[in-house]
């Protein structure tokens, strides 16, 4: 029997929710993700929810494992330097693709971005490594490429995830500073400027992670998702 018409929405809703949870460790490496207690949760089918996962095994953020069994990846830090280097060469082709060619409109969605950066600069850094990760997907979003859309997020939510559980304390400040060199560059249409700014930005943030995972908590599933499923609705 064929989903309702708005399976698409809700399938983006249970990402939504379960990529914030990811991300900001309230759901550790390893967690068990079933697709009934997912669809209990928000109140999907099991198909639904099955498809939510898929996505999220997609960028990197879930691994579907035999029996229909699904858990938060738990990142390699050997690969950690390599895909933060492919990062660095796809974002510099981004900032190349629109450089001096964004409209009024995107320059102020890009700096009220910025502006919810500095807003949660005192909170959890868990948050401010989401937002931050969030502004270079929006950056690949306006090259109107779904191409560079889908690599940029695979890969920026795969280093997020690894930033959020190895990298050690620091002031997101500098990260907000650095958008902000960026978003002018760009509005000035300074391709190489853009470019070079983006690099050391990277390169800086990979350079951030040290090897402290975040010890598991055990928490029940239902009980994580509370808050994620109220603000993804």
């Amino acid at each position: 029997m064929p989903e309702a018409p708005n399976s698409k929405d809700k399938v983006g809703m249970i990402c939504r929710a379960l990529r914030r949870a990811i991300i900001e460790q309230a759901l550790e490496p390893g967690a068990k993700l079933p697709e009934d207690s997912l669809g209990e949760r928000f109140g999907v089918s099991r198909t639904i929810a099955r498809y939510a996962l898929g996505q999220l095994a997609s960028e990197g953020l879930v691994e579907l494992r035999r029996n229909r069994i699904a858990v938060v990846v738990t990142p390699s830090w050997q690969d950690a330097r390599d895909i933060f280097d492919i990062r660095m060469d796809l974002e510099r082709l981004i900032v190349r693709k629109i450089a001096g060619k964004l409209s009024s409109s995107q320059i102020a969605r890009l700096k009220a971005h910025v502006e919810a950066e500095r807003e949660a600069h005192d909170g959890p850094n868990a948050v401010s490594i989401r937002l931050a990760t969030e502004f270079h997907i929006m950056l690949a979003s306006m090259t109107n490429s779904p191409v560079l859309v889908r690599y940029v997020s695979e890969i920026a939510y795969r280093c997020c995830l690894t930033l959020s559980l190895f990298s050690r304390p620091h002031s997101s400040e500098c990260g907000i500073s650095e958008h902000i060199s960026i978003i002018e560059a760009l509005q000035d249409g300074d391709a190489n400027k853009a470019m070079s700014l983006m690099h050391s930005h990277l390169d800086s943030v990979a350079n951030r992670a040290l090897v402290e995972p975040t010890p598991a908590r055990g928490r029940d599933l239902l009980d994580v998702l509370a808050p994620y499923t109220e603000e993804a609705t």
